[in-house]
């Protein structure tokens, strides 16, 4: 059943099941473990600087022959606001006298630049590219296409996926609400429907003419199985990789998922400025019942960057941003090379069992 999927077929992938991006976590490790297991692997790059890029495009190229992805931010991003900037960053210093780590304005000038991500983009060739938080300008996405890249853009609504579908994507990648990280909301931002998959999906694929992937809280075979039911094509896993050995993901954000099952999952933008699921801690608590001022995106996750760090090296969960899907419990720590089969096994067995169950 897989070899006429859709996107495997376009991807040119043996199963329908892509590792999500996940800004920060994701390595060339995990993303050439992925894919030589015959998933799509996908390197969150926004980060990174163009040089970076490159590299890590280069080392997966060194671990896998097979298709990757590479992923960055739409260039949304807001004009540099500097009352709002101190405001914050004076309400966050007492969150550093805590850590015990010098009280200091940030650097803004390292934000990388996306026409200088995007031109590495065009010069490495990766067979796929993905997006989110936006639509890169109309020509940058031509001239991606005239490489023959495949671009992907996610949506978190219908407007949002016809826009990208307009643009000339060739695939749509729909975010539910379960999803860990941040909400890929362009459209209106300002105001999120939260739609969740079993609505989104089946929205997206009555409009759309494009395929649709689904994104958000799945996490084994039985939620792929049940987004391939809805309509998606192919299902894309982020919280379900974070836990395990190729990700970069601190040890204690790894236990956090791993052992902190009764911890419940907030959208804040406490960490980054932006709307973003996260695990529901003490900074998260603080920054939300203080009414802390945030400054726009991405410049509150310039300036939380230090507390983040020193929170992993302190082993303290409670002040680290633990982005997560609503579904994290369900998170191992095998290896991607393991978890990409488990996945498979597990979605072909779910089938199975349904199929079973109505025939009675």
């Amino acid at each position: 059943m897989w070899k006429e999927n859709p996107i495997a077929k376009a991807c040119n992938i043996r199963f329908p099941i892509i590792q999500a991006p996940m800004a920060g976590i994701t390595t060339p490790r995990l993303v050439a473990a992925v894919s030589n297991a015959g998933g799509l692997g996908s390197l969150g790059a926004a980060y990174m600087s163009p040089k970076m890029i490159q590299e890590a495009i280069r080392e997966i190229r060194d671990l896998t022959e097979m298709p990757f992805s590479i992923n960055l931010f739409a260039p949304a991003f807001m004009p540099y606001d500097k009352k709002s900037i101190n405001q914050a960053q004076k309400f966050l210093d007492h969150f550093r006298k805590e850590l015990n780590i010098p009280t200091r304005l940030p650097e803004f000038s390292e934000l990388p630049e996306f026409e200088k991500q995007i031109e590495v983009i065009l010069e490495e060739k990766p067979p796929i590219f993905s997006f989110a938080l936006g639509i890169p300008p109309l020509p940058l996405l031509q001239r991606l296409k005239k490489e023959n890249i495949l671009i992907m853009g996610t949506a978190t609504t219908i407007e949002e996926a016809l826009l990208l579908e307009k643009s000339g994507v060739d695939a749509v990648i729909a975010q539910g609400s379960e999803a860990g990280g941040h909400r890929a909301c362009f459209f209106n931002p300002g105001y999120d429907l939260l739609l969740g998959i079993s609505a989104l999906i089946p929205l997206l694929t009555s409009v759309l003419k494009v395929p649709v992937i689904a994104a958000g809280g799945i996490m084994n075979g039985d939620g792929i199985a049940s987004v391939l039911a809805l309509g998606a094509q192919a299902a894309q896993l982020g919280t379900a990789f974070i836990a395990c050995p190729e990700s970069q993901a601190p040890r204690a954000y790894k236990d956090a998922l791993l052992h902190s099952h009764t911890m419940a999952t907030i959208v804040s933008s406490a960490f980054s400025g932006k709307p973003a699921r996260v695990l529901y801690n003490k900074f998260v608590k603080e920054m939300q019942m203080k009414n802390a001022p945030i400054a726009p995106f991405p410049f509150q996750t310039i300036l939380t960057k230090d507390i983040r760090i020193a929170a992993a090296k302190m082993n303290r969960p409670d002040l680290m941003a633990l982005y997560a899907g609503q579904n994290y419990p369900l998170a191992t720590n095998l290896p991607a090379m393991e978890i990409v089969p488990l996945l498979i096994e597990q979605t072909v067995s779910a089938i199975q069992r349904l199929s079973k169950n109505l025939m009675q």
